[in-house]
């Protein structure tokens, strides 16, 4: 019976990623669907009079829904401090220096904007943070000589060095693996370090031999923004990432900290107003991704029950890595399976996957630096990235020719990574 039971949720994972791959079901939706059938395989309770049993209805879905509330309250005050900054005018005066002090020359613009996007994905990401910043660099790169292609990879490198280290987005790691947010932290330079390193010689070597070409484009019309804004307020993107590294301070605590130091440097008109229409917007632009989170709880619950883990156990104990060699194999050859939210994807099918190598015996601090330096391959190169879409678009170039361009590079840095945590881990 375990053995038709293992088939069917293997099958479950397998089409839920065909389907995905091919657009054929959103991931927000293939998560909870995902959750179900696999409760159902394995025998999980629909319903119980027993309000400590773990049930379908109850632990799955009720539990479930509410598992990533940590992930989601980060996501929602990260997106709140990024429409802030982008109301008081500091993202685009962050972007207006960086521009000044690079010239028109290619390459130290391009590193110049490598590093100030960073800085500003690393405060706030998401989509609407990579529009704003994307629609002011990219007219400006392609005005220097660089071609739409590879200012596209820019930003997109930007936005992946951002994430690795952005406060909003180290609460996924916690609420899926349990652990504190001191260790998480404490391991981000070690994933972000190879993709930096990798992203410079990236640029260096695209601008130098691939990609160059003189093309004029319209810069975006000033949208009433302010200009005046102190530059003493340009340290406020990085008032919380300081708080969370150097001293530990719990997630919203340090965001909001970084919102106040954001207003009362650049004292803005109207305050209230503000932060009042920031809040709507971020949460406005954070929606998708609350959603995916609420989808990844209920799939986190599910496969952790005991009637799906007793199922998985054996299964799940073959494949452990039991050694550095076999950890930098088994993560360092499917790190492609980051993308089309595969099984190495803690946005898609990966938050599953880890937590059930966790349970199986796997440590859980080895789990989260192999799935962070995974995810680096998805932040850059994955096509179902709603940013990598939109990139594609506004440069006129192939989503697809993107992921081509990208993968070997940030697939090596993953491997890189891999091989150095071995002597921390091991």
């Amino acid at each position: 019976m375990e053995t038709l039971q293992l088939i069917g949720i293997i099958v479950v994972f397998l089409g839920a990623v065909a389907l995905m791959m091919t657009r054929k079901l959103p991931t927000i939706l293939a998560l909870p669907i995902m959750a179900i059938l696999i409760s159902v395989i394995a025998g999980v309770p629909f319903m119980s009079e027993d309000p400590e049993k773990f049930t379908l209805v109850k632990g799955v879905l009720e539990d479930g829904s509410m598992r990533m509330a940590t992930a989601i309250s980060g996501l929602i005050f990260g997106s709140l401090f990024g429409k802030i900054l982008t109301k008081i005018g500091v993202t685009e005066l962050i972007i207006k220096k960086a521009a000044e002090m690079a010239g028109d020359k290619a390459l130290p613009l391009a590193l110049s904007f490598l590093s100030v996007a960073s800085v500003i994905f690393t405060a706030s990401n998401g989509l609407g943070m990579v529009i704003l910043v994307g629609t002011i660099i990219i007219p400006i790169m392609i005005s220097a000589g660089l071609s739409p292609m590879i200012s596209s990879i820019i930003l997109l490198l930007a936005n992946g060095i951002g994430v690795t280290f952005s406060v909003s987005t180290l609460a996924v790691y916690i609420d899926v693996l349990g652990l504190p947010l001191e260790t998480v932290t404490s391991y981000s330079w070690m994933v972000g370090l190879p993709l930096i390193i990798m992203s410079i010689i990236m640029v260096v070597y695209f601008v130098k031999f691939n990609g160059k070409r003189r093309k004029a484009w319209a810069m975006p019309a000033n949208k009433g923004r302010n200009n005046n804004v102190r530059s003493i307020a340009l340290i406020a993107p990085i008032v919380p990432v300081v708080l969370v590294f150097a001293f530990n301070v719990p997630l919203v605590a340090a965001i909001i900290t970084g919102i106040l130091a954001a207003l009362l440097l650049s004292t803005p008109k109207n305050p209230i107003h503000v932060v009042s229409s920031a809040f709507v917007e971020g949460i406005q632009d954070i929606a998708g991704a609350a959603g995916l989170m609420i989808g990844i709880g209920m799939l986190l619950n599910a496969v952790m029950s005991v009637e799906v883990s007793t199922i998985l156990d054996g299964a799940i104990e073959a494949i452990i890595p039991n050694g550095p060699i076999m950890f930098v194999v088994v993560f360092g050859l499917l790190a492609p399976l980051a993308i089309y939210r595969g099984p190495l994807n803690v946005w898609g099918l990966g938050s599953g996957i880890v937590s059930l190598l966790v349970a199986g015996g796997m440590n859980p601090v080895m789990a989260m630096v192999a799935l962070r330096l995974n995810s680096n391959v998805q932040a850059v190169c994955d096509p179902t990235n709603s940013h990598n879409v939109w990139v594609s678009d506004f440069t006129k170039t192939d989503v697809n020719d993107v992921l081509k361009k990208t993968i070997p590079w940030i697939w090596i840095s993953t491997v890189i990574g891999l091989i150095a945590s071995t002597f921390y881990l091991f």
